[in-house]
């Protein structure tokens, strides 16, 4: 029997080798057995931890949700009041080193989730919950004065937004060159400062 160390490892071998592959293709175009080939063991090996790709993509959000929960949690205990200038200055830092996160938010959530089974998505929304919680504690410690509605308010309304920011940062080739065609002239943004423009309106 293999055991938590073990399978663990795997897992996170599986995921490594996706994320290679996610840099170098699109999404649509990566293969469980093109996944199988960057990693130690077979591919039928790789159902034993995830029955789909989506699956595992769904584990790699489910780690970047992780990360942004623990910079979000560093905002909630650094001071207990904030300007909104401050905070959304913070809160936007935070999500400029999740690029992953919201590149995979706006092109592939709504898939991934489809074809994932029932239970690695509950524990996927555990970990979307926890973040929320912490996004919520980091508004209340920042901004003591916030009823829980005014909080919710705030966090239903920038996390839909959220899922527009990639697109609106960055663009392909194709894209780019037909909006030159039709004419259409946008300002270029970083990931920072769209952010920043919205939580600071949002305040």
């Amino acid at each position: 029997m293999v055991n938590k160390k073990i399978t663990e490892s795997r897992k996170e071998e599986i995921i490594s080798a996706c994320l290679s592959l996610y840099k170098k293709f699109n999404f649509k175009d990566i293969t469980l057995k093109e996944i199988s080939e960057y990693t130690s063991f077979s591919r039928p090996s790789i159902y034993n931890y995830f029955e789909t790709k989506e699956e595992i993509f769904l584990a790699i959000i489910q780690k970047e949700y992780e990360l942004w929960k623990n910079d979000l949690d560093k905002i909630a205990i650094k001071k207990n009041k904030m300007t909104a200038a401050l905070f959304a200055k913070e809160l936007s830092k935070t999500l400029e080193n999740r690029v992953l996160l919201l590149k995979l938010l706006s092109m592939n959530l709504f898939d991934i989730e489809e074809h994932s089974r029932l239970e690695k998505l509950i524990e996927f929304k555990e970990a979307y919950g926890a973040t929320i919680k912490s996004l919520s504690e980091a508004l209340k410690r920042s901004f003591p004065k916030y009823t829980k509605l005014q909080c919710e308010k705030f966090i239903y309304t920038f996390l839909p937004f959220m899922i527009g920011i990639y697109p609106s940062v960055y663009s392909s080739k194709k894209q780019s060159k037909a909006m030159d065609k039709a004419g259409i002239k946008l300002k270029k943004q970083s990931i920072g400062n769209l952010a920043n423009e919205i939580i600071t309106k949002l305040l």
